[in-house]
Protein backbone atom coordinates (compact mmCIF):
# COMPACT_ATOMS: atom_id res chain seq x y z
CA UNK A 1 0.00 0.00 0.00
CA UNK A 2 1.49 3.01 -1.19
CA UNK A 3 0.18 6.72 -0.30
CA UNK A 4 0.44 9.83 -1.61
CA UNK A 5 0.19 13.58 -0.45
CA UNK A 6 0.39 16.62 -3.13
CA UNK A 7 1.42 20.04 -1.84
CA UNK A 8 2.75 23.46 -2.69
CA UNK A 9 0.31 24.17 -5.20
CA UNK A 10 -1.37 28.00 -4.77
CA UNK A 11 -2.18 30.79 -7.18
CA UNK A 12 0.40 32.44 -9.47
CA UNK A 13 0.92 34.64 -11.89
CA UNK A 14 1.14 34.12 -15.55
CA UNK A 15 5.07 33.60 -16.34
CA UNK A 16 5.79 32.37 -12.61
CA UNK A 17 6.46 29.24 -10.99
CA UNK A 18 5.63 26.71 -8.65
CA UNK A 19 7.13 23.15 -7.80
CA UNK A 20 5.02 20.58 -6.34
CA UNK A 21 5.98 17.80 -4.24
CA UNK A 22 4.80 14.33 -3.64
CA UNK A 23 5.07 12.55 -0.34
CA UNK A 24 4.87 8.77 -0.35
CA UNK A 25 4.16 6.57 2.55
CA UNK A 26 6.10 2.90 2.26
CA UNK A 27 9.44 1.55 1.90
CA UNK A 28 8.97 0.64 -1.24
CA UNK A 29 8.65 4.10 -2.46
CA UNK A 30 11.77 3.46 -4.86
CA UNK A 31 10.52 0.67 -6.75
CA UNK A 32 7.50 2.27 -8.13
CA UNK A 33 7.61 4.86 -11.16
CA UNK A 34 5.69 8.11 -10.61
CA UNK A 35 3.61 10.22 -12.16
CA UNK A 36 1.74 13.53 -12.50
CA UNK A 37 -1.60 14.21 -14.07
CA UNK A 38 -4.09 16.88 -14.07
CA UNK A 39 -7.58 17.79 -14.02
CA UNK A 40 -8.63 21.30 -15.52
CA UNK A 41 -12.84 22.13 -14.53
CA UNK A 42 -14.96 20.66 -17.05
CA UNK A 43 -12.07 18.35 -18.61
CA UNK A 44 -10.83 15.16 -17.97
CA UNK A 45 -7.69 14.41 -16.27
CA UNK A 46 -4.58 14.05 -18.57
CA UNK A 47 -1.13 12.93 -18.15
CA UNK A 48 1.07 15.48 -17.69
CA UNK A 49 4.96 13.73 -16.71
CA UNK A 50 6.27 10.73 -15.34
CA UNK A 51 9.34 9.69 -13.77
CA UNK A 52 11.13 6.27 -13.89
CA UNK A 53 12.35 4.38 -10.60
CA UNK A 54 15.86 5.38 -11.17
CA UNK A 55 15.06 8.54 -12.07
CA UNK A 56 16.92 7.92 -15.62
CA UNK A 57 13.60 8.30 -17.42
CA UNK A 58 11.38 10.99 -18.05
CA UNK A 59 8.05 11.92 -19.80
CA UNK A 60 6.54 14.95 -20.44
CA UNK A 61 3.34 15.65 -22.48
CA UNK A 62 3.69 18.07 -25.11
CA UNK A 63 2.25 21.31 -23.73
CA UNK A 64 4.57 21.43 -20.80
CA UNK A 65 8.07 20.37 -22.25
CA UNK A 66 10.96 22.62 -21.60
CA UNK A 67 8.48 24.35 -18.52
CA UNK A 68 8.20 21.47 -16.69
CA UNK A 69 10.91 19.45 -14.61
CA UNK A 70 10.09 15.77 -13.00
CA UNK A 71 12.48 14.73 -10.53
CA UNK A 72 12.35 12.43 -7.50
CA UNK A 73 14.44 11.90 -4.56
CA UNK A 74 14.02 7.92 -3.29
CA UNK A 75 15.66 9.17 0.42
CA UNK A 76 12.88 11.60 1.05
CA UNK A 77 10.22 9.19 -0.86
CA UNK A 78 9.28 12.14 -2.57
CA UNK A 79 8.51 13.29 -6.02
CA UNK A 80 8.82 16.58 -7.25
CA UNK A 81 7.49 18.54 -10.64
CA UNK A 82 8.81 22.03 -11.00
CA UNK A 83 6.41 24.11 -13.22
CA UNK A 84 8.26 27.57 -14.84
CA UNK A 85 6.78 29.73 -17.30
CA UNK A 86 3.18 28.53 -16.05
CA UNK A 87 -0.20 29.93 -18.26
CA UNK A 88 -3.44 29.95 -17.67
CA UNK A 89 -4.22 26.73 -19.11
CA UNK A 90 -1.96 24.95 -16.78
CA UNK A 91 -4.54 25.84 -14.29
CA UNK A 92 -5.91 22.40 -12.59
CA UNK A 93 -6.21 20.15 -9.64
CA UNK A 94 -2.81 18.36 -9.64
CA UNK A 95 -2.73 14.43 -8.71
CA UNK A 96 0.98 12.48 -7.68
CA UNK A 97 0.15 9.09 -9.29
CA UNK A 98 2.81 5.95 -8.24
CA UNK A 99 2.80 2.26 -10.69
CA UNK A 100 5.76 -0.04 -10.49
CA UNK A 101 5.45 -0.07 -14.16
CA UNK A 102 5.93 3.15 -15.81
CA UNK A 103 4.45 2.08 -19.31
CA UNK A 104 1.35 1.65 -17.31
CA UNK A 105 1.42 5.10 -15.97
CA UNK A 106 2.17 6.75 -19.63
CA UNK A 107 -0.97 4.91 -20.58
CA UNK A 108 -3.14 6.23 -17.72
CA UNK A 109 -3.36 2.77 -15.82
CA UNK A 110 -2.54 4.11 -12.01
CA UNK A 111 -2.25 1.72 -8.68
CA UNK A 112 -2.44 4.27 -6.35
CA UNK A 113 -3.72 8.26 -6.69
CA UNK A 114 -2.94 11.24 -4.20
CA UNK A 115 -5.95 13.59 -3.49
CA UNK A 116 -4.66 16.18 -5.41
CA UNK A 117 -3.07 20.06 -4.73
CA UNK A 118 -4.52 22.85 -7.16
CA UNK A 119 -2.64 25.27 -9.16
CA UNK A 120 -3.73 28.16 -10.24
CA UNK A 121 -2.85 30.52 -12.61
CA UNK A 122 -4.04 34.07 -13.38
CA UNK A 123 -3.56 36.12 -16.32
Amino acid sequence: QVQLVESGGGLVQAGGSLRLSCAASGRTFSSYAMGWFRQAPGKEREFVSAISWSADSTYYVNSVKGRFIISRDNAKNTVYLQMNSLKPEDTADYYCAAHRNLNYILKGGVDYWGKGTLVTVSS
